[in-house]
């Protein structure tokens, strides 16, 4: 395909800067505030003419490649990705995990650090000064790709949701969730603070910090593979993703068993709600990403059909 014709996506953030401007609507009037506040405002001015340059930057080296289309993340659920498009992420982590959710065709996702004095990046091994040349061996198929494991949450209504980096099922306010827990032959009711479905990506994050307060409380290192998952977490590809309930309540009607264990394509996890109006399922820390699970409705939680493609 000639640069004319192939698609090359840039997806970026507002700055700090910029959100701030339309929270306050002026720059002058986020000066006020933030200086107010005894904060320093040219960090924040900082890190945007970075941002920006970068920006500038990384669209001037893809032109030369292809046809480039800036978007910017709020767009993203509602985008319709080309299923040859090359997908550069210029942003941090989240970033990243947020694009790959959105990607319905595995398009290869380059994940590029704007700023690498001010963040670090497991998903951004490149920076903008690499993307001439990476973007070029990722067109010519040169580069290799790292298979995301994603996860994915259907509800008895149709309605669905995917997680790049974890699903949590429970409250939207700190209550209890109140759900019953289905696994092969396996069934429980649970009274929790919810509980964590989590990909290999997304193993040394929440579901990470979960297992660490786990061996705290319980004053020792947790036996054989949760205690290699607490350390390492598990592999990006994996064939499975794993769960694990947030504080379960024991108590006449409820159960605290089934607690802990592995989604694969053969057992995935059902639970019904019996949440009168307060449930939900989020996915990937992004509370405004969600589907509501109320009472008597079913979710399933399956590993995906859908995977990501990070280029190396």
């Amino acid at each position: 395909m000639d640069a004319l014709n192939r698609r090359i996506v840039l997806v970026t953030r507002k700055t700090r800067l910029e959100e701030l401007i339309v929270r306050f609507n002026t720059i002058e009037q986020a000066r006020f505030y933030v200086e107010h506040l005894g904060a320093d405002f040219s960090d924040y001015e900082a890190e945007h003419r970075v941002y920006l340059e970068a920006i500038r930057t990384a669209e001037v080296t893809l032109g030369r490649f292809g046809r480039v289309q800036r978007l910017d993340r709020g767009f993203l659920s509602n985008y319709l990705f080309a299923p040859d498009a090359l997908v550069v992420v210029l942003g941090q982590d989240g970033l990243v995990a947020n694009t790959l959710k959105y990607l319905k065709g595995a398009q290869p996702v380059i994940g590029v650090n704007p700023d690498p004095a001010r963040w670090d990046g497991v998903l951004l091994p490149f920076e903008v000064e690499d993307l001439s040349a990476i973007a070029k061996e990722a067109i010519a198929g040169k580069r290799s790709l790292n298979r995301v494991t994603m996860a994915r949450a259907s509800l008895s209504d149709g309605q669905e949701l995917y997680a790049v980096n974890d699903l949590f099922i429970g409250p939207r306010s700190h209550v209890s969730a109140r759900y019953q827990i289905q696994q092969g032959g396996r069934s429980e009711t649970h009274s929790s603070s919810g509980l964590i479905v989590s990909t290999g990506l997304g193993s040394t994050g929440w579901f990470q910090s979960l297992l660490a307060g786990a061996a705290g409380v319980a004053g020792h290192a947790l036996d054989g593979p949760a205690q290699a998952m607490r350390e390492h977490g598990f592999a990006w590809d994996a064939d499975h993703l794993q769960f694990t309930v947030r504080e379960p309540f024991p108590s006449r009607t409820t159960q605290v068993e089934l607690v802990f264990g592995q989604v694969t394509h053969k057992e995935p996890l059902q639970l019904v709600s019996q949440m009168a109006g307060y449930g939900v399922i989020f996915s990937d820390g992004i509370e405004a990403d969600f589907l509501e699970f109320n009472a008597g409705m079913t979710a399933t939680i399956s590993v995906a059909d859908r995977y990501g493609q990070l280029v190396g």
